[in-house]
């Protein structure tokens, strides 16, 4: 076909790559993967997180957080920030408010859910960018980010200098990335690391690996309203042709925790621990694979 003709001639995989290649790039500790515990989402729950891993032996390379910046008071995003510093845990939370939780409409509608993650007008980015800003102030290195616009501006701020230059730009899961020239895309606009769609094929995933070289983060089990995926026998050939990659554990079956609270927190501690426990689960598949990967370091 011609089109793959144009994609090669623009560097870009001209199909998903079916010969699944051993993906050679690591994180900077030299592991093919790291693990991500998601919807942790204040001190309590990342306290439990931290107890559980200990308990289970399970290395955890970064918390991320779905409810917001804004719906934390500035002494709990310190005290996340410094169990993060103490534990050598990656701290990201994501900004908002969001329209899916503004005054639009179509966010909520069947059809226009795909507007559920965007910034609404000039107000609501200036609000995003605002929650970045905020966020820095207090120590942290890392923000989740939903809106395509957003990314773009706090790419641009990064690069300026008015950001830190140290400040992970982490791609959301709801800002779909699902083939190489979206993955690219957002690479060159300051993305530091990319949730991708939680459904790719491992042809799929080899293809996004071969277009960028920032890692790529995948749920191997995935919250139902993302289609409740379960991938622990994929992980040991995920990892292999998708590294360096955060492997990310849900929780099927369980209630929805955004945005979040005290009304929340004994649900709030227990899934944070049961994604632990599913974590342990899947590092269980790459011993039993005796997968020939570099492992990530001990907790």
């Amino acid at each position: 076909m011609k089109a793959q003709h144009y994609l090669a001639s623009l560097g870009l995989p001209s199909g998903d790559d079916y010969s699944l290649p051993t993906s050679t790039r690591r994180f900077a500790d030299g592991g093919a993967f790291h693990i991500e515990i998601p919807s942790v989402e204040g001190p309590a729950a990342m306290e439990a997180v931290i107890d559980e891993a200990a308990l289970r032996g399970v290395p955890v390379h970064r918390v991320s957080q779905g409810s917001g910046i804004w719906m934390l008071t500035d002494t709990e995003i310190e005290q996340m920030v410094e169990l993060g510093r103490v534990h050598n845990i990656e701290v990201c939370l994501f900004v908002g408010p969001r329209a899916g939780w503004d005054t639009g409409a179509q966010a909520t509608s069947p059809g226009g859910a795909v507007l559920f993650g965007s910034l609404r007008g000039a107000d609501q980015l200036a609000y995003g960018i605002e929650e970045v800003v905020r966020g820095c102030a207090l120590g942290l290195r890392s923000v989740l980010v939903s809106d395509l616009g957003q990314l773009a501006v706090l790419g641009k701020l990064k690069a300026q200098g008015d950001l830190p230059s140290d400040l992970v730009l982490k791609v959301s899961a709801s800002l779909p990335v699902s083939n190489p020239a979206g993955a690219r895309l957002l690479e060159d606009l300051g993305a530091s690391t990319l949730n991708v769609a939680v459904d790719l094929s491992l042809p799929t995933l080899s293809a996004i690996r071969a277009a960028v070289s920032i890692p790529l983060d995948l749920y191997i089990e995935s919250s139902d309203d993302f289609g409740g995926v379960i991938r622990y026998y994929e992980i040991p050939e995920i990892v292999r042709v998708a590294a360096p990659v955060h492997l990310k554990f849900a929780v099927r079956n369980s209630p929805s925790l955004y945005p979040s609270g005290g009304h929340l927190a004994g649900v709030l501690e227990a899934t944070a621990r049961e994604r632990v426990r599913r974590a342990s689960l899947g590092l269980a598949m790459l011993t039993r694979a005796e997968a020939d990967l570099a492992l990530p370091r001990s907790l």
